[in-house]
């Protein structure tokens, strides 16, 4: 495995595909979701509520992962001279404000439910699982990185 932060943005295949594959996931399982209490249950409010909250989890996703990527870049040598990412650290503190203001304000003038707010939230969380669960069983991805957890 790759010792220092310079190596780690140079090696591409870290994990690469596992966070392409949670990126599509996270809309794909919340809208599924989404669909299937309409079309099943017939409670569309709920409906509403999961593919909201699976898109406020898709955009968390997206700006932790930017937010990560500029710490990694942050942390690697740059010629002498430490960078500190100052936007970065806000953005971090700032983006669980920005959800929770996000989910007040669609359950104030949507009138959707809460509890369906965060279930839909609980998408990323799914995706997570499935793409960790699908990098291990298929070790062929990990084969051209040399990066295999077991070998």
């Amino acid at each position: 495995m790759a010792g220092n932060p310079t190596e780690l943005c140079d090696s591409e295949a870290v994990g690469a595909s596992t966070v392409q594959r949670i990126a599509w996931l996270t809309p794909t399982i919340g809208f599924t979701t989404a669909l299937g209490v309409g079309i099943f249950a017939r409670r569309w409010e709920w409906a509403a509520g999961l593919a909201i909250g699976a898109i406020l989890a898709w955009l968390n996703f997206r700006l932790l992962r930017r937010g990560v990527e500029a710490f990694v870049a942050a942390a690697a040598p740059q010629g002498g001279e430490s960078r500190k990412p100052v936007p970065t650290y806000l953005g971090a503190v700032l983006r669980y404000g920005l959800i929770g203001l996000s989910v007040y304000a669609i359950f104030k003038y949507l009138h959707v439910p809460l509890a369906s707010l965060v279930a839909g939230l609980c998408a990323l969380g799914a995706a997570t699982m499935a793409a960790s669960v699908w990098a291990l069983l298929n070790p062929e991805e990990w084969a051209d990185s040399g990066q295999h957890p077991h070998g």
